[in-house]
């Protein structure tokens, strides 16, 4: 199976959608910072399986209909920064699907994810992570899961990888930076928590409009 997840930067590169799903071939499409009254039904043969509908910077999530079966969705509002209270710019910050292979004949759950803005810390990061992770459990119990998005974590990566394998997941980075706006903060932002998955490869795609790389993840079930 073959992920995109691409950060918009407030829907400025949503022009680049067509392009990446067909250039990639990708399976499955997972977007942060959309504008999701503007999002379109189809992306290039993908169909929108949902969107959030409370944020100002949405949450939206694709795929191809000849390879699975749209079975149930979960959105969900995490612990909130100081950033969100004030400014509120996503009440939601996971937006689950559990699918079921077509191909495989098993089921498998999907999820973007947008974490918190650099003005909060690691910690309420790492609690978002924790909450998103438990949702798409109960979603999904003991499924193939693949979690995708801008974590926003871009020091301290070694921590939160011990923190989630023992919760059962693997974390994996992309093969290049992701984020490349301020000089300081430049890093991965954007890659994949996984359980019952292989994660065969993760590529930083090329530059478009948004201040984000989108990532392609290439995976393959256990």
């Amino acid at each position: 199976m073959r992920v995109i997840s691409y950060n918009l930067r407030k829907h400025a590169a949503a022009a680049e959608l067509e392009h990446l799903v067909e250039r990639w071939e990708a399976n499955v499409l997972c977007l942060q910072e959309a504008d999701t009254t503007a999002l379109p039904r189809q992306v290039a043969g993908l169909t929108l399986a949902q969107a959030t509908e409370r944020n100002r910077l949405g949450l939206a999530l694709y795929y191809r209909e000849n390879m699975f079966r749209l079975e149930d969705v979960v959105v969900l509002s995490l612990k909130r920064s100081l950033h969100d209270i004030v400014l509120k710019p996503a009440h939601e910050r996971l937006l689950g699907a559990r699918m079921f292979d077509i191909d495989a004949g098993r089921e498998v759950v999907f999820a973007s994810f947008h974490a918190a803005p650099l003005t909060a810390l690691n910690s309420l990061r790492r609690h978002q992570i924790r909450s998103a992770l438990g949702a798409l459990g109960r979603l999904g119990p003991g499924l193939p899961t693949l979690m995708v998005g801008d974590y926003n974590y871009p020091v301290f990566k070694e921590r939160l990888h011990e923190r989630i394998k023992g919760s059962g997941y693997d974390l994996t980075l992309s093969d290049a930076r992701t984020y490349t706006r301020y000089r300081f903060f430049k890093g991965h932002y954007d890659f994949a928590t996984s359980a019952g998955l292989s994660i065969d490869d993760i590529t930083t795609l090329p530059q478009g409009r948004s201040d984000h790389l989108p990532i392609l993840v290439s995976a393959s079930y256990r």
